[in-house]
């Protein structure tokens, strides 16, 4: 298969040298992109900024913000099979980046935010046929909510992370949540590796693509 995998967190500048952005390490995306490759798919992997090094044998594109990630995205999206978005994308930027540092010359500062761009939302409108598969982070209703997302947007199914009461799963060697799918499938994970839940996903993505070239082989 040629996959397409989204890694790391984008970046939204604020001035020259601030931005906002989340504590997401990358590692999920880049291990999804290693076990695939090593399962001689095809890989694309779109990363913002991670401190990783790329895989070897992967095609690597590097992005900084939500928006360079959705260009890249739809660059990409036609010659592939599967969209894997595993990117932890910023929901919201600045709407104003101030061109110069700003300057500690007031107690307070306020910010005016606004949303990023959907990827997965406007990706979908271009599907088919292709897989696309979603994460979700959830602490309460975790089910519910992911649900609701895999509907929205369109998806074959969707991971999601649990926060745990803890804190913050990013950079976290272990993993809790479950894989949703749009038959209302569910299968749960508790405290398994990164790598543990690569395979499982890789593993679900191609039996999906199996189904779907043996039914259209047969209606052919």
């Amino acid at each position: 298969m040629r996959m397409l995998i989204t890694a790391g967190a984008t970046r939204e500048m604020l001035d020259p040298v601030r931005f906002i952005s989340n504590l997401s390490t990358g590692r999920m995306g880049y291990m999804l992109a290693e076990v695939a490759r090593k399962r001689k798919h095809k890989v694309v992997l779109i990363s913002a900024p991670t401190s990783l090094t790329a895989p070897a044998e992967v095609e690597f594109i590097s992005v900084i913000s939500t928006q360079q990630m959705l260009s890249a995205v739809k660059r990409c999206f036609s010659k592939a099979d599967c969209l894997i978005m595993c990117a932890a994308v910023a929901d919201y930027r600045p709407y104003t980046v101030v061109k110069e540092k700003i300057r500690r010359a007031k107690k307070s500062l306020l910010l005016r935010l606004i949303q990023t761009p959907d990827i997965l939302a406007q990706i979908s409108r271009e599907k088919a046929g292709k897989i696309l598969v979603g994460f979700s982070l959830e602490d309460k209703d975790y089910i519910k909510r992911s649900r609701e997302k895999l509907k929205r947007k369109g998806l074959d199914f969707i991971v999601v992370n649990r926060i745990q009461k803890g804190g913050s799963p990013f950079g976290e060697s272990k993993v809790y949540g479950a894989i949703l799918d749009k038959e209302g499938d569910i299968e749960r994970f508790k405290g398994i590796g990164k790598e543990d839940l690569a395979q499982r996903i890789l593993n679900k993505v191609e039996a999906l693509w199996a189904r779907r070239s043996e039914k259209e082989g047969g209606d052919k």
